[in-house]
């Protein structure tokens, strides 16, 4: 027996995650939205649905009167609150358990002592927790920063004290660096958080990202009487990251032994208990090459990256929160939490990886199709098939996890699903994800948080097509053209014109890809063709369904999955292949000698026009009509 009926104060994957749980348990969903997202999915999956106001955040997902309102009018026994939550949030949380509504998550002083970073490191202390050296006050102006750094020893991080998911977040080399950190960082602290207070620690170089995930229960006030249980759930990989936001994170870490796992696992649980807290959430340390590790900041809530801890654990976390928050003790022993199998969990978001590996992208999904055919894979989602993504939220699309008894299985497995997964409308991340989880570096586990800029010095450019994967391309794609030139001769299995002639088994073609234009020969075998690139014959076979998204091709017993984005009249096509899009044109032996006839389209001419590089709000404009520039 837990409760009749929960509201969710969230939206998108996590709040489609919460419902599904709920489902399994018997309790009856409550989602709150806005009014653009009155046709989200998470608002289709719960029993009831409420608008509480317009697009922007703070005036519908973090409009606390509203949400009350709504426990209230809907009778909600108990309410899941998993955003960032500010000062203004924990007076209302009270305000719930005094109304006996109960708050799936930690009480209030766990959250606004772990969610303020300055005073969650005095906590840590105390707690015997190792810290990154560091300055444990507010920082007051940049004269003083300046000092700070120059005492503690540049490199230097500033951080806002009441930031996350990398906002607020600046690394100093110098004096200069340190001035324009500290103003940078102040003023996205304060339009992101409403709190412009800032922290000073040193910059721990080279470092992994690792997080222990803890489940405790000592249950408080309208909650349960105190159990004082606490486990620590294994660790999660997230050294993957770019401005500080994690991409691919796994579990478990293939840097930790036994003994650092089970250290920084015991750090995790004195924290927890040091801070009465009840429920799951994540404690994130740095370590060093040497394994040294240091507190980062505890999360007081249920993370992104939670699923690869299901994963390897066999638990449901969402399960055992509200298990926690109803007064029951955990089921478990520390004895009990298993590492079971690998787990690879990639962020695929609505964003251009060539644009600072990832600048996001908006838009609708004209098509998109999710790659749960493939074995062992589980995707955490809150769109579908003509959802819009939008300015006013983060471009996620979707969690996709894989899971494989070893690591090399998991990593293989997560290779076939970003190579099977459709998504139109947007740009978005898949080929830089792909690109990451093969490349010779992450497969031997030498990561760190500057994996990013270390391989990719000059920004992501995409695959780097070998010369053998460049034949496969060409081969593949004068394959999908003959085919489409033969199924377009034919109506209903019989030819177009009955006088035609038929049986034609040969086709010479030129395909221009990149730099280079390629004679290529095509010879029809029955299902298969006969291909000859650069002097080489590979054999193509395929079903050639030439109407799904996907098409699976087989080149000389290599099975390659590609996707033909987009095609015109006049032979240009762009195919997915090996997660990248590659655009080529194809033309017949004939068209090809006659284009160089055809007058090139002149370059728009952008010299006198400023674009921005993604979607945005205009903050400040540092130059006025006059100015020398």
């Amino acid at each position: 027996q837990t409760f009749e009926k929960l509201l969710i104060a969230n939206r998108g994957e996590i709040a489609c995650r919460v419902i599904k749980t709920c489902k399994k348990m018997g309790i009856k969903t409550v989602a709150i939205h806005s009014d653009v997202d009155a046709n989200a999915v998470h608002v289709k999956m719960a029993d009831e649905a409420v608008c509480v106001g317009p697009a922007p955040t703070s005036k519908s997902y973090l409009n606390m009167d509203a949400i009350m309102e709504v426990i209230r009018k809907t009778r909600a026994q108990a309410v899941s609150l998993n955003v960032s939550i500010c000062c203004s949030f924990l007076s209302s949380l009270s305000l719930q358990a005094s109304e006996g509504v109960t708050f799936i998550g930690p009480d209030t002083h766990a959250i606004q002592a772990m969610g303020d970073k300055i005073e969650s490191k005095l906590l840590a202390k105390n707690a015997k927790v190792n810290t990154i050296p560091g300055f444990d006050g507010v920082v007051k102006d940049a004269d003083e920063a300046v000092r700070i750094a120059r005492e503690i020893g540049y490199p230097v991080m500033i951080k806002a004290s009441a930031g996350g998911g990398g906002k607020g977040m600046r690394i100093a080399w110098d004096d200069e660096e340190t001035r324009e950190g500290f103003r940078f960082s102040s003023q996205e602290a304060a339009s992101s958080f409403g709190d412009d207070r800032l922290l000073i620690e040193k910059f721990i170089d080279n470092p992994r990202h690792i997080e222990i995930q803890v489940c405790t229960i000592i249950i408080i006030a309208v909650l349960a009487d105190k159990h004082g249980n606490a486990l620590w759930l294994n660790e999660r990989e997230c050294s993957i990251q770019r401005r500080n936001q994690k991409v691919v994170e796994e579990a478990p870490s293939t840097f930790l032994d036994p003994e650092t796992r089970r250290a920084m696992g015991e750090q995790a649980v004195a924290l927890a208990k040091a801070v009465k807290y009840s429920s799951a959430g994540t404690v994130e340390f740095l370590v060093d090459s040497s394994k040294n590790f240091y507190f980062l900041e505890m999360n007081t809530r249920l993370q992104v990256e939670h699923p690869v801890t299901e994963c390897i654990t066999g638990l449901d976390l969402v399960q055992e929160m509200i298990r926690v928050a109803k007064g029951y003790p955990l089921r478990h022993k520390q004895a009990d939490i298993p590492i079971n199998g690998w787990a690879v969990e990639c962020r695929v978001y609505a964003e251009d990886p060539y644009k600072s590996f990832g600048l996001p992208s908006i838009g609708k999904l004209s098509q998109y199709q999710e790659p749960l055919h493939v074995p062992s894979v589980r995707v955490d989602s809150g769109i579908q098939q003509g959802s819009d993504i939008s300015i006013y939220y983060d471009p996620m699309i979707s969690k996709l996890i894989t899971y494989g008894s070893n690591r090399a299985e998991a990593l293989k497995r997560m290779e076939e699903a970003l190579d099977n997964y459709v998504i139109r409308g947007v740009a978005h991340n898949i080929s830089l994800l792909r690109e990451v989880i093969v490349h010779p570096r992450f497969v031997q586990g030498d990561i760190s948080t500057k994996f990013l800029p270390e391989v990719y010095p000059d920004g992501f450019k995409g695959h780097k097509l070998t010369d053998l994967e460049r034949r496969q391309l060409l081969a593949t794609t004068a394959s999908l053209y003959v085919a489409e030139q033969l199924r377009s001769q034919r109506f209903l299995g019989t030819p177009r014109i009955p006088i035609a002639k038929s049986k034609r088994s040969s086709w010479e073609l030129s395909v221009h890809l990149g730099d280079g234009i390629y004679p290529v020969a095509v010879s029809k075998h029955g299902s298969s063709f006969s291909v000859e690139v650069d002097g080489m014959k590979l054999n193509v076979t395929s079903e050639w369904n030439l109407a799904s998204p996907l098409l699976s091709v087989t080149i000389d017993g290599t099975q390659r999955t590609i996707q033909r984005i987009s095609r015109n009249a006049s032979g240009e096509t762009s195919i997915q292949f090996l997660g990248t899009v590659y655009k080529l044109q194809i033309l017949t032996k004939v068209a090809a000698e006659l284009s160089k006839y055809m007058p090139e389209k002149a370059a728009e001419d952008t010299s006198s026009i400023l674009r921005s590089p993604m979607p945005g709000t205009v903050v400040a404009v540092s130059v006025k009509p006059g100015d020398m520039v």
